[in-house]
């Protein structure tokens, strides 16, 4: 890694970047970069943290709003669906899913292409859809293999019709559980005792809960939504906050 200075890491400045204690900031910054990217693990959200809020004014889908929306399904299928109320045929088609990509936050590809030359582990914690998000992840061509996801996946029977949802279902409010269930990740990650945190609800600060002897830990939070009622909660919880920002900037910055 660059030095973590601020003068260096200028993105830090940004109009969108709040901090309530920057100088602490600083000295995680500083730690992680003494002990070097050996020791470094990421765990983000996907939907709007990784993805875009919105963009040119209007809102972006999420995985739940790709499935719900019919993105992926055949408008034969969803006819037959409103006159029987019988289970739709979701089988994930690849031309459905090209427009969903375009919603990846400003930076993206920097972003997952530097963790997976640096070989530093990807932990995407989302209460979405993996079948959607790992096809959009896929199709953006950024799914290393230093990725890994754990979400919501659909469960099909033998004629390829959406039953059931596998496991336990994610959800914002219970990822602490979830982390908790991924022990055995974890476990194999417990010399990377330096974690970076994304996520855009108070929910995603528990997807690391399950990390072993953590050493430090950086918390970024994209606040997109209702930022007046919602600044004060998010500064006393993350350590960054980025204030409708649309892009991977700093996250990048802090990663180079």
């Amino acid at each position: 890694w660059s030095q973590f200075e601020k003068t260096v890491i200028a993105e830090l400045s940004k109009s969108s970047v709040c901090m309530r204690e920057p100088e602490r900031v600083q000295e995680i910054l500083t730690s992680m970069r003494n002990s070097g990217s050996s020791t470094l693990q990421v765990i983000s959200d996907f939907d709007m943290t990784l993805t875009r809020f919105a963009h040119n004014g209007k809102r972006c889908p999420t995985c739940h709003n790709i499935l719900e929306n019919g993105k992926l399904i055949s408008e034969e299928c969803k006819a037959e669906t409103a006159a029987s109320n019988s289970p739709f045929n979701t089988r994930i088609h690849r031309d459905k899913t090209t427009q969903a990509s375009t919603t990846a936050s400003a930076g993206y590809e920097e972003f997952f292409h530097h963790l997976n030359v640096t070989r530093v582990p990807l932990l995407i914690f989302s209460a979405g859809i993996g079948d959607v998000l790992e096809e959009v992840i896929r199709q953006a061509g950024v799914f290393y293999s230093n990725v890994k996801v754990v979400s919501n996946y659909m469960d099909f029977d033998e004629s390829g019709v959406l039953r059931a949802f596998k496991g336990q279902l994610i959800h914002i409010y219970n990822k602490r559980e979830g982390a908790l269930l991924n022990t055995q990740h974890f476990q194999e990650l417990h010399s990377r005792s330096n974690v970076l945190l994304l996520g855009d609800s108070l929910g995603d600060l528990n997807m690391s809960d399950g990390v072993a002897d953590m050493q430090n830990i950086l918390k970024i939070g994209y606040l997109n939504d209702k930022v007046d009622e919602r600044r004060q909660s998010y500064l006393n919880s993350y350590d960054v906050v980025l204030v409708k920002d649309e892009s991977m900037d700093v996250p990048n910055a802090i990663l180079r």
